[in-house]
């Protein structure tokens, strides 16, 4: 099963879980996804520690984490 969730500074929240083997939750946490991605969050995938960038949902994650862009300067 994936989940789909949102870091933030007070912890983690899950937005979505999925499996890919049920369609209709794959769908909705891919709606989801395009919501907090619209909202201006930046994905990650997380596949045993090791991070890509992804700007769609992929069904066999484990893990896809949200963060909003961190400024500098």
């Amino acid at each position: 099963m994936g989940k789909l969730i949102r870091r933030v500074i007070d912890g983690d929240t899950t937005v979505a879980e999925w499996s890919p083997d049920d369609p209709a939750s794959l769908e909705a946490a891919r709606a989801k996804f395009q919501d907090e991605i619209s909202s201006g969050y930046h994905a990650v995938r997380d596949d045993d520690g090791k991070k890509a960038p992804v700007t769609e949902l992929p069904s066999d994650a484990d893990v896809v984490i949200l963060t909003m862009p961190m400024g500098g300067g």
